[in-house]
């Protein structure tokens, strides 16, 4: 009998509002690079990767969506790991100066670590993490 095959997690998909303006923002906040990319018009669709991860996993954007909107005390989100918490703060400083940061940098127990949240232009929310036991950065 053939043992079952265990699932890999590849990519995760979001329908954006403004691909143009959710590609700046993933390339510039979280250095993600196109890797792939598929149709043209409102039929585009854009795989994005972090350095490293272009064979493993890959952030998969479809223009035309909706606006999304998420309370304050929402805790839906996606994650990327930085190198330290200067990173977060600074991250945090330049989402506050543009209008996009969620949650202000702060301290959470053991596994989650110092974190804060910048919402996209989409409005999805997206976490950036020091001190969490995964990705390249484990605290």
């Amino acid at each position: 009998m053939a043992k079952p095959m265990t699932p890999v997690f590849t990519h995760c998909a979001l329908h954006v509002a403004d691909l143009a303006e959710s590609i700046a923002f993933y390339e510039s906040y979280c250095d993600m690079k196109i890797v792939k990319e598929h149709g043209e018009g409102k039929a585009r669709v854009v795989w994005l990767a972090s350095p490293g991860a272009e064979e493993s996993f890959v952030l998969v954007l479809l223009g035309g969506g909706p606006e999304r909107t998420q309370d304050a005390d929402d805790m839906t989100h996606y994650g990327f790991g930085v190198g330290s918490r200067d990173d977060i703060d600074r991250i945090a400083a330049r989402a506050k100066k543009d209008g996009c940061l969620h949650w202000e940098p702060r301290d959470y127990a053991p596994p989650t670590g110092y974190l804060c949240g910048v919402k996209d232009p989409t409005g999805y929310i997206v976490e950036f993490s020091y001190g969490q036991p995964l990705g390249p950065h484990q605290g």
